[in-house]
């Protein structure tokens, strides 16, 4: 099977649950500090997609240059922006955000890959969403995950229609 884009239908359910904090002030949960979400990259062999509702080492990249297991968390210096609430249409609001910085790995060697889960490393390494992009390999070089404008149609994590 091959990995395919998609916000993984578990996340969608404990959203409602309240199971996730992306900011440090939060209503449903009493807690100071936002949980810490983590995005790891996955080889072409892979079967990550809305199915996934863990993140699990099985095909992840190997472990090479500053590119550890479980791949990189989103730090302050990388944290998300304000959750927004936007208006798609006249109708439908939307929400959504993205982190503040890219992610980048120096030193590293990667086979085929095509992959990155963003998980949720505070809840028991629950996904959130697989994002794909076409296959690469780099060897003895760099690797950063650009992340996309903070907006309604082009955000990292997009809670609408």
């Amino acid at each position: 099977m091959a990995n395919t884009q998609a916000m993984c239908n578990s996340f969608k359910s404990e959203l409602l649950q309240g199971i996730h904090v992306f900011t440090a002030t939060n209503p449903v949960r009493v807690v100071s500090t936002a949980d810490a979400f983590k995005v790891a990259l996955f080889t072409v062999g892979a079967t990550i997609n809305a199915q996934s509702t863990a993140y699990a080492s099985t095909n992840e990249v190997a472990t090479s240059g500053t590119y550890s297991a479980g791949g990189a968390t989103i730090t302050a210096g990388s944290g998300w922006n304000s959750i927004t609430i936007g208006t798609q249409t006249t109708t439908t609001g939307i929400a959504y955000t993205t982190p503040t910085a890219s992610l980048a790995w120096t030193g590293v060697t990667f086979a085929s890959f095509d992959c990155a889960l963003l998980y949720n490393s505070s809840q028991s390494n629950k996904a959130v969403a697989a994002y794909t992009f076409s296959a690469q390999t780099v060897t003895s070089g760099n690797f950063t995950l650009t992340m996309p404008t903070n907006a309604a149609s082009t955000a990292l994590l997009n809670i609408g229609p």
